[in-house]
Parts: structure tokens; sequence; C-alpha cells
């Protein structure tokens, strides 16, 4: 008795299960690309370069964290020999102002969930509460 047939029956299936998000994606015309997040206007570039920042800005906000509250270090000089100050809500959020367009964009899309906003406030809440009490 030969178990070949039953054997390649069941390797086409684990492979057609395997790859089935590959045919789904060709089949619907969808592509891997991120997400189309907002990007700032009026600056033209950031603390570091845009593919380091990319793949390295949890690594490099928890750089920051740790050497203002552990050392009270809170100048960065960038890659390009700019000064700035080791802050996400003052620096990384004065351009990408808004938390919802920018940051929430990619997190949902790799469906990670950062402890950032544990401890910062949004600041799009912030003035829409200044906003709020004004009226």
């Amino acid at each position: 008795m030969s178990d070949k047939g039953p054997i390649l029956a069941g390797l086409f299936v684990f492979l057609t299960l395997i790859t089935f998000p590959v045919w789904y994606n060709l089949a619907a015309g969808t592509t891997s690309a991120g997400p189309d997040v907002k990007l700032p206007t009026d600056e033209k570039t950031c603390v570091a370069p845009r593919d380091y920042i990319k793949n390295n800005h949890m690594a490099l906000l928890v750089e920051w964290r740790d050497q203002v509250v552990r050392d009270a270090d809170r100048t960065f000089l960038a890659f390009d020999g700019r000064s700035h100050e080791k802050s996400l809500t003052r620096t990384c959020l004065k351009c990408h102002d808004s938390k919802q367009d920018f940051c929430d964009k990619c997190h949902d899309y790799a469906a990670v969930a950062p402890a950032c906003w544990d401890c910062h406030i949004d600041p799009q809440l912030v003035r829409q509460g200044a906003e709020y009490a004004r009226r």
C-alpha cells in the first residue's frame, strides 16, 4: 500500500492554507504598503533620518525617557547637528500634531499598543479642553 496520494493531498492542503493570505491579497488587489499617514508640512527634516525613525522610534523614545528621568539630560543632538529637546509632546508632537492621523494609524496597522499615552496626554485633547474652557 502506498501513502503517496494522501501525503500529496495533505501537502497540497497545507501549502494552500499557508499561502492563502498571499493569494487573497493578490486577488483583492491590495498591497502590503503601510498606512497613509499625515506628514508635517512645516518641517522638512526630523530629529533623525526617516528610515531610522520609522524602524527605531520606540527605542529612541525609551532612550530619551531614561536619559531625561535618570540623568536629567534633556538635550538631543540630532544627526544633522541640530539640537532638540528630548520630549515626545514638545518635540515629536510639535510637528506630528495629530495623534490620530499619525501615531494611531501606524500603531493600529502594526497591531501594537505603546504605553506612551499612559503618562503623556494627547495634545489635541489639551487644545480641545482649553478651547472648551474659553467658552
